[in-house]
């Protein structure tokens, strides 16, 4: 398994009038922090896109515990339960500044050759830099 944790503070823009963080952006951490993963990787989505292969999302499941509020500062956990193969599975965990799950969440994402915009695998690289956490 592969866990990274990354940590945002909800701005102003993202809340709604009681404060509360607008729901359409959770999805936001979630991608901020699948960004932050592949980065301790040592990879970036903007070198994958360069080699050929970018990663839509799928799916996307949410579900709300308690709200994020603004100017708090939220953990969000990114677990990877498996190797990837042609989709890659993410799981989320938002907690608030007092360590409560606030948020879990889940993604589906598809590994797609840019030039035939057909499914293909994970570079090798991405795979060689996974197996670890997974052996």
């Amino acid at each position: 398994m592969f866990e990274h944790t990354t940590k945002i503070r909800v701005r102003y823009g993202e809340t709604d009038q009681m404060g509360y963080m607008y729901y359409g952006n959770y999805a936001e951490f979630y991608e901020v922090g699948r960004v932050e993963m592949l980065r301790s990787l040592g990879m970036t989505y903007s070198g994958m896109e360069a080699s050929g292969i970018m990663m839509p999302v799928l799916e996307l499941h949410c579900k709300y515990l308690k709200p994020a509020l603004y100017d708090e500062e939220i953990s969000v956990k990114v677990i990877m339960d498996k190797l990837p193969g042609v989709k890659i599975h993410f799981r989320y965990e938002l907690y608030n500044h007092n360590d409560e799950l606030i948020n879990t969440g889940e993604t589906l994402l598809v590994f797609v050759n840019m030039k035939t915009n057909r499914p293909c695998l994970p570079s090798k690289e991405f795979i060689d830099k996974l197996k670890p956490f997974f052996e």
